[in-house]
Order: C-alpha cells, then sequence, then structure tokens
C-alpha cells in the first residue's frame, strides 16, 4: 500500500504525502487487539475487545495514546510553532483510521472527507482486491479453458489475466543460443 501511494503521490501533488503514507501505516493497527494470534500458527480469531468495538475504533483509541504519550514529553515543546498544528495533524490522521472502509455499512464511523482519506480507502480496496484475486487464481480449479471457478467473496468466476506484452524482438532474443564467454 505505501508503494502504491509512494506512485500516486507525484501524479496528485494535492496529497499530503507524510499524512497519507501514516495514515497506511495506521490504518489497521487496531487489528492487533482486534484478533487474538495463537502462538502455534495465524489466524484472526477475534478477541472481546473486536468483538465489542472493531479495529477502528480500537485504532483510533492507541494512535490518540501514542499521540498524547508524544505530546507529553518535554521534547514536544517545539512542535508548537509547527504548521499544520499538531492537534490538526492528530485530528486528520484519526480521519483516516475512521474513514479508510469508506461507507457506513462496511464499518467506517464516518466518510472519507478529505483527500488522503479516499485515497487511502481506494489504496485499501485496491490492495485487498488483488489478494483476494491472487488467492483466488491459486486455490481455484480451472472449469473451462482460462475460466477459474468462484471463490468467494469475489463476484464472479474469473478468467485467466492476459500475459504481459513482449516484444518480438526479444522473443527471437531468447530463442538464440548464448555465447559462453
Amino acid at each position: 500500500m505505501m508503494r502504491c501511494a509512494a506512485a500516486l503521490c507525484p501524479v496528485y501533488p494535492e496529497l499530503n504525502r507524510d499524512l497519507i503514507m501514516t495514515g497506511i501505516l495506521f490504518h489497521d493497527c487496531g487489528k492487533l487487539w482486534e484478533n487474538s494470534y495463537p502462538e502455534d500458527g495465524f489466524a484472526q480469531i477475534h478477541s472481546i475487545h473486536g468483538e465489542m468495538l472493531g479495529h477502528i475504533p480500537l485504532g483510533i483509541e492507541l494512535v490518540n495514546k501514542l499521540w498524547n504519550d508524544l505530546l507529553a514529553r518535554p521534547e514536544a515543546e517545539e512542535w508548537i510553532a509547527h504548521k499544520p498544528s499538531a492537534e490538526m495533524t492528530r485530528l486528520h490522521l484519526l480521519h483516516l483510521i475512521g474513514s479508510h472502509h469508506g461507507q457506513y455499512e462496511f464499518g467506517s464511523p464516518v466518510l472519507p472527507r478529505t483527500p488522503e482519506a479516499f485515497a487511502l480507502h481506494y489504496i485499501d480496496n485496491l490492495d485487498a482486491k488483488l489478494e483476494m484475486i491472487r488467492d483466488a487464481y491459486a486455490q481455484s480449479k480451472e472449469i473451462a479453458p482460462g475460466i477459474y471457478d468462484r471463490v468467494f467473496p469475489l463476484p464472479t468466476n474469473l478468467v485467466r489475466p492476459l500475459a504481459n506484452f513482449v516484444p518480438p524482438i526479444l522473443l527471437a532474443k531468447e530463442d538464440e543460443p548464448s555465447e559462453l564467454v
């Protein structure tokens, strides 16, 4: 997700790169408390905190705690003169965490309202969808030439993707025997 945002920021210079990168880093941090991670493997089994609150409120709470702990340190006094202010930066970061699912019905307590919030939502969504597609190709069976069985939660069967273009000149060179030196 960070590589995607880093590629988008030069294309959309109105995006605050520092803010969106920080938002990507922290947007799912509440999952550390939402899920339990057994010693014998990785399974996203919800904890009582996850069941009762969910990762978005837990993430907002965590970032608020970290932010307030940092502001309580003596070196934070020099941050008062920084623009944008620490309070506005905190508020925008919390908004990224709160709105990253993009819709109320998907668990966001607030809808995206800034360019960075929209970008984070779509980057997160794209990342999730492409991971689902990658997994679907790996686990589904071919039900007809080039057509793969549907894997939930994807809405349809997948079709074999088009191979990357290789110019004919490169294909010819690959077929030629290489010289040993």
